[in-house]
């Protein structure tokens, strides 16, 4: 009655896996909206809300503020985009549920394929979403033009994985404690509103203001973003190999700390939350 397929080769395991995580990625883009269409433009919506926002609250303060001769939207939109990239996805992580997650008792489900899933819906949702913003911005208002568009995706990407590494130490503290770790994803989310630097430049800071930002990952990849997007910027305050590295190291703790706590997790853990 029951059947369990068994693959018969390495490449066989290679394409069941990727055709499980394409299916687990279509369902978690899907779960935000019944039409995955739908669930692009809300995020396209969410986007223009917080971009339309801060362009508001910049132009009060001035557009001097920026200190990069430039495009001022583009200057906008590429910190934008690199912080929502990376707060969706370490909230998108660090909500994919713990060791007994019902999902994960069907074969060939794993954690491992709900994690890469849940990865990898939240860059597709974010990158359909920056591209439709650029695009329409470029037809509708202005070109824009960027200096280096591979560095700027390369930043993107690092983001990207930056936040899911966050999110990944967050999903193994989250079964031992929950409460805290729902205090510890908003505290991340509205830290990173003041500290990713999106309103202004590395270049910009004395040492001491310097001190404040140089410790969070995101500062230092929006403002490398920003050396690749603008031809006369050149960051000297901050290294995309620190947020490489800290992204790394984080990312290790997490698979350590998610595999220690798959072995001791508890259906009846639930009751605590």
């Amino acid at each position: 009655m029951f059947h369990y397929k068994r693959n018969q080769s390495l490449l066989g395991g290679v394409f069941t896996t990727a055709e499980l995580i394409f299916h687990a990625v279509v369902r978690n883009i899907r779960s935000q909206h019944a039409n995955a269409v739908m669930a692009i433009l809300i995020n396209i919506l969410q986007v223009v809300v917080i971009a339309g926002a801060f362009y508001l609250l910049l132009s009060l303060m001035g557009t001097r503020i920026a200190k990069i001769r430039g495009e001022f939207i583009l200057f906008l939109l590429s910190g934008v985009f690199l912080f929502i990239t990376n707060i969706k996805s370490a909230t998108s992580i660090a909500g994919v549920g713990s060791g007994n997650n019902p999902m994960t008792l069907h074969s060939p489900m794993t954690m491992m394929v709900m994690l890469a899933a849940a990865a990898f819906g939240t860059f597709y949702t974010q990158l359909a979403s920056i591209l439709v913003i650029l695009f329409v911005y470029s037809v509708a208002v202005t070109p824009l033009e960027i200096h280096d568009p591979g560095g700027a995706f390369g930043m993107l990407v690092l983001s990207w994985f930056s936040g899911c590494s966050v999110g990944l130490v967050l999903l193994a503290l989250k079964p031992w404690f929950p409460s805290t770790v729902e205090i510890l994803t908003n505290a991340y989310r509205r830290m990173n509103m003041v500290f990713s630097g999106k309103m202004f430049v590395g270049n910009a800071l004395g040492g001491f203001m310097l001190t404040m930002f140089a410790w969070n990952p995101l500062f230092h990849i929006i403002d490398q973003c920003r050396g690749f997007v603008f031809r006369n910027y050149f960051p000297r305050n901050t290294s995309w190999e620190y947020a490489l590295w800290v992204g790394i190291v984080l990312t290790m703790i997490g698979l350590l700390g998610e595999f220690y706590t798959r072995k001791h997790v508890s259906k009846s853990w639930d009751a605590r939350r």
